[in-house]
């Protein structure tokens, strides 16, 4: 299996990532973002881009990929609506339509977030954008799969980039395993999304959004 990651820096990408890396049964790991993810793997091969919108002249190496694990985003506290539709919408879809386009048989999983509103009507804007966002991707040629995680846990020594949440996993990592035994439907990992991305990319998925509880159940091979 080939596949492309959108945002394998980030806390999700970088699981998503080492998931891909470990798996003998994916070939070729493109990874596509604006700085490097520092890692060296005989699979894994770099798109690094200044403008992620500018995507004609890569057309040959974007084609030919059976997934794309989209785990590109920003939190938007502090943003307008239209800038961060901008990093949201625009950005996601930019990619999307050419993929679809090129190899309308691939898996396309988006690293959406629980809470989403699917009506993309609703007053919190976050959601609304988000909602937007999926049906967009929905309504595209190709297999879309939504995933909704809760709170993820970083495992295997993979950080967050913004020190709020850094600063969150260090208080609460200890209580994760309460947090896991009490509520197995509210908490993931990174170990978990990345592995329940592949079993979608290959198997297909129960239904076109995962919420936290189905993305374990996809992880685990439930």
């Amino acid at each position: 299996m080939r596949v492309i990651i959108y945002g394998a820096t980030g806390m999700v990408g970088q699981g998503v990532l080492r998931e891909c890396l470990l798996d003998p049964g994916v070939e070729r790991v493109l990874a596509v973002g604006r700085a490097p993810t520092g890692q060296r793997h005989q699979k894994l091969e770099e798109l690094v881009l200044a403008d992620l919108f500018d995507l004609a002249p890569h057309q040959a190496a974007l084609a030919g990929h059976d997934a794309c694990f989209f785990c590109l985003g920003i939190s938007s506290a502090g943003m307008t609506e239209a800038a961060y539709r901008r990093i949201t919408f625009d950005l996601t879809l930019a990619p999307a339509r050419l993929l679809a386009r090129l190899s309308p048989a691939m898996t396309f999983t988006y690293v959406s977030g629980q809470g989403t509103d699917a009506t993309a009507k609703g007053r919190v804007m976050w959601a609304r954008v988000k909602g937007e966002t999926e049906n967009a991707l929905l309504a595209l040629p190709f297999k879309a799969v939504m995933f909704r995680p809760g709170y993820i846990q970083p495992l295997h020594g993979i950080t967050s980039k913004t020190g709020l949440y850094r600063a969150l996993y260090a208080v609460l990592s200890p209580l994760f395993p309460v947090l896991d035994a009490l509520a197995p439907g509210a908490v993931t990992t990174t170990e978990r999304l990345g592995r329940a991305m592949l079993a979608v990319a290959r198997r297909g998925s129960p239904k076109p959004a995962l919420e936290t509880g189905d993305i374990n159940r996809v992880a685990a091979g439930g």
